[in-house]
């Protein structure tokens, strides 16, 4: 995801209504914005925007999503979904964000022909590029911690590692669980039995 969308120059929007400032944005306004390919999220009232991903992020989110629904479904815990699904957040801290991967606990899931997910996911994963790098490791983390999601991963495609935060005890910050690289095996926490050999996702 790229810097701030606004003051990108957005289109008119069909209904004639002005685009929000800064700190503004709602849900209501995202469901305005063209479908053009880009990916829009909403945080802390501001718009974020990221191009169409490349080809080697899209394989690694694959793969991952792949491994995780995989686990999940034999052990009947709930259900994964990759991006784009939108996810709100309490507080108005995300409406929306799109994870690359999403685990939400059986109990806590939404039904199937729900237009998007209320709460929050038990483990969200986002795969970095080189135009998503600094808010996913920054502006997410903060959103994903203070919403009180439980697990974050951060997948680095370029030095091939795999970073899990966990919410600390308190759930006022986030803390590094582990960073495992191409000869390691990720464990988790959120997912207990769950193990990913880190060199599945690049080989």
């Amino acid at each position: 995801m790229a810097e701030p969308a606004y003051p990108l120059t957005l289109p008119r929007s069909e209904d004639g209504r002005a685009w929000p400032d800064p700190g503004e944005w709602t849900y209501e306004d995202y469901l305005r914005l063209p479908d053009d390919g880009n990916r829009y999220e909403v945080i802390r009232g501001r718009l974020y925007v990221s191009a169409a991903p490349r080809i080697g992020h899209q394989v690694v989110v694959t793969r991952g999503l792949s491994i995780l629904e995989t686990f999940v479904g034999e052990h009947d815990l709930g259900m994964v979904v990759g991006a784009p699904v939108d996810i709100l957040l309490p507080r108005g801290i995300g409406t929306p964000v799109q994870p690359d991967i999403v685990f939400i606990r059986a109990e806590n899931q939404p039904r199937w022909h729900d237009p998007n997910f209320k709460g929050v996911p038990d483990l969200v994963v986002e795969v970095l590029s080189p135009s998503t790098r600094r808010v996913d490791l920054k502006v997410k983390l903060e959103a994903y911690r203070d919403a009180g999601i439980p697990e974050y991963w951060v997948i680095d495609p370029l030095a091939r590692t795999i970073i899990l935060h966990g919410l600390s005890e308190d759930g006022r910050s986030y803390v590094e669980l582990g960073r495992y690289g191409m000869e390691d095996t990720v464990t988790s926490a959120v997912l207990p039995g769950l193990r990913l050999e880190v060199r599945k996702l690049f080989r």
